[in-house]
C-alpha cells in the first residue's frame, strides 16, 4: 500500500518521523482521515488522538493538546502544543487537569474578552478528551 511521510512534532521534541498509510488526526472540524496523496492544506487539532495506521492496523496512539497540521500529498507534519502516548497518559494527572480547566471556566466573568474564554473552553475540552483517553488506554 501507498504510503507518505509523517512528523509528529511538540515543543520538547520530534515525536514521530516515519512512512506510514494513514493517520487519523482531530481536526478542529471533525476527525479527519489523511492518505497519500492529500490535497494540501493547513488545519487546527483540537484536544483528541492521533492514530497511526500501518500495514491495515493502528500501530500508534498520541494524545495532543491541540496545534495544527500541515498536509502535502507526500507528508503530514504535526505541529503539537503539547503530546503524549496514549499508554503514558495519567488518569491522575488528566483529573487534575480537567479540574483546573473547570476552575479557570468558572473564574471567568463578563469582563472576561471572547478569545480569552474561548481558549480556556479549548483546554477544558480537550482536558476532558485527555481523562477519556487515559480511561480507555
Amino acid at each position: 500500500m501507498a504510503s507518505f511521510d509523517l512528523e509528529l512534532v511538540s515543543p520538547e521534541k520530534l515525536l514521530l518521523s516515519r512512512p506510514v498509510e494513514m493517520v487519523i488526526i482531530p481536526a478542529a472540524e471533525g476527525e479527519m482521515g489523511v492518505l497519500p496523496g492529500q490535497a494540501p492544506m493547513i488545519v487546527a487539532l483540537k484536544g483528541g488522538v492521533i492514530r497511526v495506521q500501518e500495514n491495515g492496523q493502528v500501530t500508534e496512539r498520541l494524545f495532543v493538546m491541540g496545534g495544527f497540521a500541515e498536509i502535502t500529498p507526500a507528508r503530514v507534519t504535526v505541529l503539537a502544543d503539547e503530546a503524549t502516548p496514549v499508554a503514558q497518559l495519567s488518569r491522575a494527572a488528566a483529573a487534575t487537569r480537567v479540574q483546573e480547566a473547570e476552575a479557570a471556566y468558572a473564574a471567568t466573568t463578563a469582563e472576561t474578552v471572547p478569545e480569552e474564554r474561548e481558549a480556556i473552553m479549548a483546554r477544558l475540552l480537550a482536558a476532558r478528551e485527555m481523562a477519556g483517553a487515559a480511561e480507555a488506554a
